[in-house]
């Protein structure tokens, strides 16, 4: 099992009011520099807030939500300093809860 850090927000504060975009490309750039392998992913509707255990983060986060998920938990700190108004926690995959920690819910209209 592995542990995974996650920042959590709604989709429009993570995609549209804050530059996520410019700081996971930044960081992506970063790491492939240092030839180091990718250890973050930016989730829309993370299926991993629908666990039971995770289900106060879910109510207080507007939906529809993303995370950026992490097995870095300072990369996940630092991102909770500079966005300020997100989730943060961790959680551990797979389980029976959380079989894929980086699945999305599929929204049906």
């Amino acid at each position: 099992m592995t542990t995974y850090y996650y920042v959590a927000a709604s989709q429009r504060f993570l995609l549209e009011e804050e530059p996520l975009d410019e700081v996971l490309t930044e960081r992506a750039r970063h790491y492939q520099s240092q030839e180091k392998e990718v250890d973050f992913w930016l989730i829309k509707q993370p299926a991993f807030l629908t666990a039971p255990e995770l289900a106060a983060v879910k109510a207080k986060c507007p939906q529809p939500a993303a995370a950026v998920v992490s097995t870095d938990k300072t990369f996940i700190t630092w991102l909770k300093l500079r966005l300020e108004y997100v989730a943060t926690g961790e959680f551990e995959a797979p389980s029976a809860s959380i079989p894929d920690a980086l699945a999305s819910v599929e929204v049906t209209a």
